[in-house]
């Protein structure tokens, strides 16, 4: 099912080369999260085993090295070197299946097991979809509402990435789906997250960090300057590079405070994971013109359960405010009959070393139902920002 070491998304890598870099005895446990409460089917337990049991056998090949070498300016030969020893520990997973509720645990080295998470739920989505047979579309079909998806893009002008690699149908779907896009003509891809289909398709790999960067570092410093310490240290590693900063891990709000005149100057613009993104927008243009920037020099990048509709709806809003691009994953790559499953897997807990204590983390988001971990975390980090922005 996964077909190479390099089918993950951009932002695996680069905060993998991050941690190499800052954290390399940091320890981290990530969990599953069966949003929807979905049932899986006897034997899954042990069909997924063997597929992660499959990866060990995944590594960087020349042609793949040379790829990253050429086209990803921003990874060091050092890293490099690393990824192309690199190589899956099937020990660092565990799964269960106990009366059709799933269970997925990783733990070990945050350097090695920040790989796990995305090519997990790709595994995870596929396997569930070809053992429990849903009837699907036609592949003519599927072709046809690609292009239309794509031409509809095109005509409102919205620029776009394929960020569906983590709940896809299947990895073929995906790469049938960007396929079709490329096939039409003036269409306005700009990349997919996922960096062997970049490869395959000559296009850009898209990518920055991902929520678990800041739930490190609110681990190790604490909630009020969880945004600081994680923005500065991308900065440590990625000197101006890689700059479009998350913003929801513990609220907008929150961030803002923190993503003060240098750094906002200094990153590219901002993506928006969670909340009305039409708010989003008039708070992010209101914050960029306080500190006196431009909005129209700065993106704002739209990766919330988009579909094409809203996408070209908040395409319209940005119009002459700050420019806009969108990150589309479900919708692109498991449309094509069945209900996607609602899934994450999510950085849990982590340690600075392997003798240090166990610190819980946790994601606030700027929508409850999008917040993970524990309830007493989650109000300790509830009252701790909640002052802060007093």
């Amino acid at each position: 099912m996964i077909r190479s070491i390099l089918d993950n998304d951009l932002y695996k890598f680069t905060m993998q080369q991050a941690v190499h870099v800052l954290y390399p005895r940091a320890m981290a446990k990530y969990v599953f999260i069966n949003r929807a409460g979905t049932i899986f089917p006897d034997g899954f337990a042990n069909r997924l085993s063997a597929e992660i049991k499959k990866m060990e056998s995944l590594r960087l090949t020349d042609e793949e090295l040379s790829y990253l070498k050429d086209r990803c300016y921003f990874l060091t030969p050092v890293y490099l070197d690393f990824l192309r020893h690199y190589r899956y520990d099937s020990g660092e997973v565990k799964v269960a299946v106990e009366n059709g509720s799933l269970s997925i645990g990783v733990e070990g080295p945050w350097f090695r097991t920040i790989l796990w998470e995305v090519p997990l739920m790709a595994m995870v989505s596929e396997l569930y979809f070809e053992m429990t047979k849903p009837s699907i579309e036609s592949k003519e079909q599927q072709i046809i509402n690609n292009i239309a998806k794509t031409t509809s893009l095109r005509n409102a002008n919205v620029k776009f990435a394929d960020f569906g690699t983590r709940r896809r149908f299947s990895a073929l779907t995906q790469e049938n789906l960007l396929r079709d896009i490329l096939s039409v003509k003036g269409n306005t891809l700009t990349g997919t997250s996922n960096v062997y289909f970049a490869m395959k398709f000559n296009i850009k790999p898209i990518g920055t960090h991902a929520h678990e960067w800041f739930m490190f570092h609110a681990a190790q410093n604490g909630y009020r300057l969880a945004n600081k310490t994680a923005l500065d240290n991308w900065i440590n590693v990625y000197k101006g590079n890689l700059g479009i900063a998350l913003t929801d891990t513990y609220t907008t709000d929150t961030f803002l405070q923190a993503f003060n005149s240098v750094n906002a100057r200094l990153f590219d613009g901002v993506r928006h994971d969670s909340g009305d993104p039409v708010s989003f927008t008039d708070k992010m243009v209101n914050h960029y013109r306080e500190l006196r920037i431009d909005p129209m020099t700065k993106t704002i990048v739209f990766s919330d359960g988009l579909n094409v509709s809203e996408a070209i709806r908040i395409r319209q809003y940005c119009e002459g405010k700050i420019n806009s691009s969108f990150g589309i994953g479900t919708t692109l790559t498991n449309d094509i009959g069945p209900k996607a499953l609602n899934m994450v897997i999510k950085l849990s807990e982590c340690c600075s070393h392997v003798n240090s204590p166990w610190i819980p983390v946790v994601k606030l988001s700027d929508v409850e139902g999008k917040h993970t971990g524990t309830k007493d975390e989650l109000d300790l980090c509830i009252r701790t920002t909640k002052r802060s922005s007093i």
